[in-house]
């Protein structure tokens, strides 16, 4: 536990203004480690940047970060066991994943939803098909109140999943709907968005340790 806390007092070292988040970034990664020991999913929404953003959390999250994340001795056997040639070389790569999906990610999709039903939907439907009790949300959102965003949440409630909302210092509507709401220091959008990725670096980073640290 020691070596995850580091990670978040690194992130204050390096941004001493983010120190008045740091007791809702740690209540953040608690619900993530929840969902994570629970084998459920994390999935990430926002628009522009913020989509951009959802992309590489689930980027660093689904492989190695800092660590290698090597499969285990009994999962290398199970790959040996079925494919005895090529098990080692199977095992050898992959890594060790955080079930974790971006919800801005599927032009298909996005593209059908948007031309067939209503825009403002697009996250709330994956939210729908995806999301199961347990599991966790993080909106993306630099005022909080961006309205496809604000749905994603809104089912995400119903459903009984986390939502943790990252936005602005303002919050917006997402203050409201969120479990916690990282509130950084600025309402000038470039400035949230330069924020909110040491956060979620630091939040990637605390769950790797917890899952893949030595």
């Amino acid at each position: 536990m020691g070596d995850v806390m580091g990670h978040l007092t690194r992130l204050t070292e390096r941004y001493p203004t983010l120190e008045e988040c740091r007791d809702h970034v740690y209540t953040a990664y608690l619900m993530l480690e929840s969902t994570v020991a629970q084998d459920g999913l994390i999935l990430a929404c926002g628009n522009g940047g913020s989509s951009a953003d959802s992309d590489h959390i689930v980027g660093e999250l689904m492989k190695g970060f800092y660590s290698r994340r090597t499969v285990t001795a009994a999962k290398r056997e199970a790959f040996l066991s079925q494919f005895p040639d090529e098990g080692s070389v199977l095992a050898d790569n992959l890594q060790g994943a955080i079930r974790a999906i971006s919800l801005t990610a599927h032009a298909a999709l996005l593209t059908a939803f948007a031309n067939d039903c209503e825009p403002e939907y697009i996250f709330a439907q994956q939210v729908w098909g995806y999301g199961r009790r347990g599991d966790t949300l993080i909106c993306i959102s630099t005022s909080g109140n961006s309205r496809n965003v604000v749905r994603a949440a809104q089912v995400a409630k119903v459903v009984g999943m986390r939502v943790i909302g990252l936005t602005g210092e303002h919050g917006g509507a997402l203050r409201d709907l969120s479990d916690v709401t990282i509130r950084v220091p600025s309402a000038l959008t470039s400035e949230v968005q330069e924020y909110h990725l040491p956060v979620y670096h630091a939040l990637c980073l605390m769950l790797e340790e917890r899952f893949f640290g030595q």
